[in-house]
């Protein structure tokens, strides 16, 4: 058993430094106080948010400055690069058509960084 993930949620990056909150834009007209977010909720910049700075080796602009600081890890700024969806999601209930996101579901950036749910953003809704 989960919980729905709904906006607001808050969410981390395994090669971040802060914290994120997942934006849901409410267009799949679920009658809740806050929109339930789906797998589909994975547009960079506009469901994630950056997660301060990124310290992955994978991302170009992280190497580029590690490389001119003679190898010592200098994070940048996170921008991040989600193109698959959540995943696995909830395999029993849908919003909009698509399985609705669950606070076990996971999210793969680019730069090899694994983004996670670390607060639902509700406790009412249950998800097998």
């Amino acid at each position: 058993m989960g919980f729905c993930v709904c906006g607001g949620a808050m969410m981390m990056c395994s090669f971040g430094m802060a914290p994120s909150t997942l934006n849901v834009l409410p267009t799949n007209r679920v009658t809740t106080s806050m929109p339930i977010a789906t797998i589909m909720d994975n547009i960079p910049m506009v469901n994630i948010m950056p997660f301060g700075m990124c310290t992955s080796m994978s991302n170009p602009q992280v190497a580029a400055a590690t490389s001119a600081a003679l190898g010592v890890l200098t994070p940048m700024p996170c921008i991040p690069v989600t193109t698959a969806p959540w995943a696995p999601g909830s395999p029993t209930v849908l919003v909009g058509n698509y399985p609705a996101l669950n606070n076990s579901s996971k999210l793969m950036c680019n730069w090899g960084g694994v983004i996670q749910i670390t607060n639902p953003g509700t406790t009412n809704i249950q998800v097998p």
